[in-house]
């Protein structure tokens, strides 16, 4: 379907996506119209429905794209927000339509051939799998949609503690051991059952707003059973890691790593949230891997005088270049800072936070609720009155009534290419089609790893409400209107 230019187009194409119920749709649009603020173009109502929070960025791009389907994944995941993307996939953020729970979402966007990708996304889902911790960010749910494959992670509603540092700065001293104790558990979990993680970095570390620090992206992990090869077959000769807090082995040996590898990057990580910088922060890659192996960095104590000097020696002990000199466990870690971290800490404020999320369905049953309230009070004003005036028209047609042609209108798939249309039956189409949903995904995870925004994206710019009520030229129904209108806005 071309994208939609009116708002009745855009309605039309929130109708057949089946993001919103009809009722809820129907309320939502009376709400505008009672408000004068009904926009007329598409992209108008599109900026005012995310900012609303009816409609998520990622949905509204898609609708004014004229892309309605794939919105729901496998029947039961409905796409939100895109959360990033990398080598190894797309992340969506989705919501469980009958659980109402917030999950992650990663798609593998690359060729089912190719055969190395995809065991390495299902090594990452049995690394997940087989680890429960509170400190490692669990999986839900792997599955395939014929040629897509994507796993089902929790959704961690927080910042990274890269993101935490960069924006508000080095953390307090107590509260840096607490989130790197906290790391060493969830690495303590997955090294007693045979794993070891390869990218423990700040950016792979999630702070919730309860103050619980979660390991993100197990894929890189190595299982070392002799029945898992695929370590030995694909990653022999590959350097996988972040080259500001990889360890000496990893880029000389990357076979050999063990948990000590893994030690080695919490110190490097450890160094970052006392001091705001990296260890090695000026230099190139290759420069960055060899320094890793033959210098020591700068002295914490140099940025951070306030740093007791004993804490200063744990870091330097967890990264020193000998794996023997280095704690052995993560656990050793652990009581290496229980000076530190024997007494609790708040959780992070919320203005460390991001904004907490808007519930789309709640907005609108409240929006609902409303214009049923604004209806039972103009009736009963007219009831009451000598002679009842007519209710105000409606300036715009109300979604329910907006006609479609399904033989001539057949809208593009939310992650197809906009030329591409296939046959629809008579009946308003459903997202729920597996089969459909696939080459969706498949197109987003290529989206993804490119350019995440379209070329027009949404801009989220207020719409103005005009002041006068609607008048149907009866002094008295004119005031009562404006007066119930301007309580319809305080919602």
């Amino acid at each position: 379907m071309s994208p939609p230019t009116s708002s009745a187009d855009f309605l039309l194409l929130v109708r057949r996506s089946g993001l919103i119920g009809e009722e809820l749709l129907d309320a939502y649009w009376e709400y505008l119209q009672l408000q004068q603020a009904a926009p007329d173009s598409a992209r108008a109502l599109a900026e005012r429905m995310v900012q609303d929070g009816v409609l998520t960025k990622l949905q509204a791009n898609q609708l004014l794209q004229g892309k309605y389907r794939g919105f729901l994944v496998a029947g039961k995941y409905k796409l939100l927000e895109l959360l990033g993307s990398g080598g190894m996939g797309s992340v969506l953020l989705c919501e469980h339509v009958y659980m109402g729970r917030l999950v992650a979402l990663k798609i593998l966007p690359i060729n089912a051939n190719d055969t190395e990708a995809v065991e390495r996304f299902y090594r990452e889902a049995r690394a997940i799998a087989a680890l429960d911790h509170p400190n490692i960010v669990r999986a839900y749910d792997v599955d395939r949609n014929d040629k897509v494959h994507f796993l089902v992670m929790e959704y961690v509603d927080g910042v990274s503690l890269h993101q935490l540092v960069k924006r508000h700065g080095p953390l307090e001293i107590r509260r840096a051991a607490h989130y790197i104790a906290q790391t060493a558990a969830g690495l303590e979990h997955a090294y007693e059952a045979g794993w070891v993680h390869r990218d423990i970095k700040p950016g792979n570390l999630l702070l919730s707003r309860q103050g619980v620090v979660k390991i993100l992206d197990m894929g890189l992990a190595r299982f070392f059973e002799e029945r898992y090869e695929l370590t030995k077959r694909y990653d022999e000769n590959a350097v996988i890691g972040t080259a500001d807090y990889i360890s000496p082995e990893q880029a000389t040996t990357p076979y050999e790593v063990d948990i000590r590898s893994d030690i080695y990057s919490l110190g490097a990580t450890f160094y970052f949230l006392l001091t705001g910088r990296a260890p090695f922060e000026e230099g190139t890659v290759a420069q960055k891997l060899l320094w890793h192996q033959v210098r020591k960095p700068p002295p914490i104590r140099s940025f951070r005088p306030d740093v007791p000097p004993e804490m200063e020696a744990v870091v330097e002990k967890m990264m020193a270049k000998s794996r023997l000199e280095r704690f052995q466990t993560p656990k050793e870690v652990i009581g290496a800072l229980s000076a530190w971290t024997w007494a609790p800490i708040p959780p992070p404020s919320e203005a460390e936070m991001p904004p907490k999320r808007k519930d789309p369905q709640a907005i609108l049953r409240r929006i609902s609720q409303r214009v049923s309230e604004w209806k039972a009070r103009q009736a009963k004003a007219i009831a009451s009155s000598t002679s009842a005036p007519d209710l105000p028209p409606a300036q715009l047609m109300s979604p329910s009534t907006v006609k479609e042609d399904v033989s001539t209108k057949e809208g593009e798939s939310l992650l197809a290419d906009a030329e591409q249309a296939s046959q629809a039956p008579n009946s308003t189409p459903t997202v729920s089609d597996k089969a459909k949903s696939t080459s969706n995904l498949s197109a987003l995870g290529q989206v993804a790893a490119g350019s995440t925004e379209p070329e027009a994206p949404v801009a989220i710019t207020p719409v103005l409400r005009q002041s006068a009520a609607v008048s149907d030229g009866n002094p008295e129904t004119t005031s009562a209107q404006s007066n119930q209108a301007s309580e319809l806005s305080e919602s």
